[in-house]
């Protein structure tokens, strides 16, 4: 009876990676700080550009526009949704602005199929989320028990 379906199964051992990775992530997720979460946007909009540019030197235009549309959505209905502008002030405004140029950069490259669009996006984040993952132990230290 479950015999025929245990070798289509085993033969697709990307899916069970897939599903343990979903897992994972939803864990991550479920347990981790404010800041932990907006360091987990930035890896995830960070992996999502690179995969995208190492698509577009492939030749994987399903691929690209998948990847380009993952870090579109993460910078929009995560770090650009998450920015609080009454309280935010300066800070909040220029990360604002640089997470809407970097949305057009992506766009723009996607449809150009320009890398350097995306390397460019890369140089802008990369220091914001190094310099947020920096001050994790402040925050983490400050968040009472």
């Amino acid at each position: 009876m479950f015999n025929s379906a245990v070798p289509t199964l085993l033969n697709r051992p990307q899916h069970f990676a897939n599903a343990y990775r979903q897992i994972g992530m939803e864990t991550g997720v479920a347990s981790a700080s404010p800041h932990h979460l907006v360091l987990m946007l930035y890896d995830g909009l960070l992996e999502s550009v690179g995969r995208a540019r190492a698509a577009m030197a492939a030749g994987s235009i399903d691929l690209k526009c998948a990847q380009i549309g993952r870090a579109v959505r993460i910078l929009d209905e995560g770090l650009l949704a998450a920015l609080d502008m009454e309280s935010g002030g300066e800070i909040a405004l220029n990360l604002r602005n640089l997470y809407s140029y970097a949305v057009v950069q992506l766009t723009r490259g996607n449809l150009r199929n320009d890398p350097s669009a995306l390397d460019e996006v890369e140089r802008l984040i990369r220091p914001v989320r190094d310099a947020w993952e920096s001050i994790g132990a402040q925050v983490s230290s400050r968040v009472p028990a």
